[in-house]
């Protein structure tokens, strides 16, 4: 069973959760296995596939070779009206060569450039969601609304979006385009999943994660869609429940206190017959405001097991949901009371 999210004040609707993550495209999956996974994520009933301008850039010689693989499967598919398309510009390069994640690429030619390429590798005329990979503290939100009007207006893109954008970035967007009477942001992607409240700080600091403010601003704006990225925590819990401790060591998430949710996950899975996927992505299906999480399958076996996340829902009624609700996060203050769950409370 797939969810469906429906983006207020948008023609966006029946959009399905859990999106495509396409970062592995060219990498894991390429030619025929790409388009059978394509196909068999179309066929589960999967709409969304999420790529960027830089994904799979830091493997080289090819650059864009996500965006060039799921342009090559449309064409020969003839499938992109059962698509919701998103991809996103203006990241710093992630090449050999050039890797500094400090050197910004937003200005209106930086995005137009990235944009013009997109179109040309995803084989398309335009892009249903376009994102703002990265911000820039330094540039004008007007300014930046403005550029994506511009795309808007000519017909390159539908809607836009931002990742790894501050709540207060956000804001100012926002204000700025009710100013205008533009529709403004239909979607933010920032980091969120189980292991966030407890892992060790990404090496990344430009990224952005939807903790507290964040997480307010969603709760009272329904009209951005939050789309969760890393929504299994890199495999962290996976890793620890099939392979243990040492799998996970020198992971971001291996922690004490994540070790010890992982150790709960494993105890709702023998509880309810539920899936490490279920049970890690049944975190999204308890938040206060919709979440479209990603998730980039690297074989067509991870994909028929995420897509199955939803079901959890089914699972034994509502038990199984309140002790996620407790297990996992309380609201909005991220309480975990592991050593209280019962189906009781």
């Amino acid at each position: 069973m797939n969810h469906k999210i429906t983006i207020p004040n948008t023609d966006l609707s029946f959009l399905s959760a859990p999106g495509l993550g396409t970062a592995n495209a060219g990498i894991d999956w390429d030619g025929k296995a790409a388009d059978y996974l394509f196909d068999a994520f179309l066929d589960m009933g999967g709409n969304v596939i999420d790529t960027a301008r830089v994904y799979s850039d830091w493997i080289p010689p090819e650059i864009g070779r996500s965006e060039r693989v799921i342009g090559d499967w449309l064409s020969r598919s003839g499938k992109r009206n059962q698509t919701i398309l998103v991809t996103k510009g203006g990241h710093p390069k992630l090449t050999e060569s050039e890797n500094d994640l400090h050197i910004s690429r937003m200005t209106p030619e930086d995005m137009r450039h990235d944009l013009e390429l997109s179109l040309k590798a995803l084989r398309t005329d335009t892009i249903d969601i376009y994102f703002y990979h990265r911000d820039n503290l330094r540039q004008n939100v007007e300014d930046e609304i403005e550029t994506m009007e511009t795309f808007r207006r000519e017909g390159k893109i539908r809607y836009y979006g931002c990742s790894n954008w501050t709540t207060e970035r956000i804001k100012e967007a926002d204000a700025y385009c009710k100013k205008m009477n533009y529709r403004g942001f239909v979607a933010d992607q920032a980091l969120l999943n189980l292991g966030l409240q407890y892992m060790n700080p990404m090496t990344d600091d430009t990224l952005v994660y939807l903790e507290k403010n964040l997480y307010t601003y969603h709760c009272e704006n329904p009209q951005n869609l939050a789309i969760p990225y890393s929504g299994v925590a890199n495999g962290f819990f996976h890793r620890y429940i099939n392979k243990g401790i040492d799998a996970v060591k020198q992971m971001n998430y291996c922690t004490p206190e994540n070790i010890r949710l992982a150790e709960r996950c494993k105890e709702l899975m023998g509880k309810y017959n539920a899936t490490i996927s279920q049970v890690v992505l049944g975190f999204f299906t308890v938040q206060d405001f919709p979440c479209l999480p990603l998730y980039a399958p690297r074989n067509v076996e991870q994909l028929q097991d995420i897509m199955k996340y939803q079901d959890i829902l089914n699972i034994s009624g509502s038990c199984l949901k309140r002790q996620l609700l407790y297990t996992i996060i309380y609201r909005m203050s991220y309480i975990s009371i592991l050593a209280k769950i019962d189906c009781n409370i």
